[in-house]
């Protein structure tokens, strides 16, 4: 189910920095007490292999995030101790160092559950008669955006093996201030600098004629 439009989950899950300081992080209050947009970005594991290609991928567009007022936190299923052992595992051995967000540890599963993204499901075992849990139980690629009132804007969820276009991010979170700031709607492939529309039917003739 869609959280589109809806509240991020009220939840408060355990994080760490990368200097190793142990954390406890509500991602709604980080966008609504600080009035920021929040890009939280689930990933399945540490020490794997398309994840640290991603965490190094938006730890390179760490600034122009921040220039456009985005927190960046990253988050898997993984404990505070393993989150920091990789953090201090340099980038030619397959580590995360030199990343500075905050990434969460959520090894209680209450917030990927909230928010549906874990791979696993429980199904009846006869032999046992008994549900047993089927899968990995840990998160597909799920990424979010959420405004400064907390509400999500973005969702998407990628399969486990599919790595994310960190631009792509930064090109809705300026579609979406632009929405905020102007009131227009944003075309299909709308960038920074191009022409939006009013939301009515003749705007949209005229972009469409002018395209």
């Amino acid at each position: 189910m869609s959280l589109v439009g809806k509240k991020f989950p009220n939840i408060t899950v355990d994080a760490i920095s990368f200097m190793g300081d142990n954390l406890r992080i509500n991602v709604l209050e980080e966008a609504t007490k600080n009035k920021k947009k929040v890009l939280l970005f689930w990933y399945p594991k540490d020490f794997t292999f398309v994840c640290p290609t991603e965490l190094h991928a938006f730890q390179a567009a760490l600034q122009d995030f921040e220039k456009r007022n985005t927190m960046v936190i990253g988050a898997s299923c993984d404990t505070n101790e393993v989150h920091f052992a990789w953090l201090n595992t340099p980038k030619n051995n397959g580590g995360i160092e030199g990343v500075t967000y905050p990434i969460l540890a959520d090894t209680t599963r209450n917030l990927s559950a909230a928010l549906e993204i874990l791979d696993a499901e429980w199904v009846y075992d006869e032999e046992m008669n008994d549900e047993i849990l089927e899968g990995s139980n840990v998160t597909y690629r799920a990424t979010y955006l959420i405004d400064e009132d907390g509400k999500i804007f973005h969702e998407s969820v990628n399969d486990m093996p599919l790595g994310r276009n960190v631009n792509e991010f930064i090109r809705l979170i300026d579609a979406y201030t632009h929405v905020q700031t102007k009131g227009e709607v944003c075309p299909a492939n709308w960038e920074e600098g191009k022409d939006a529309m009013n939301a009515d039917r003749n705007s949209t003739a005229s972009y469409l004629a002018s395209h």
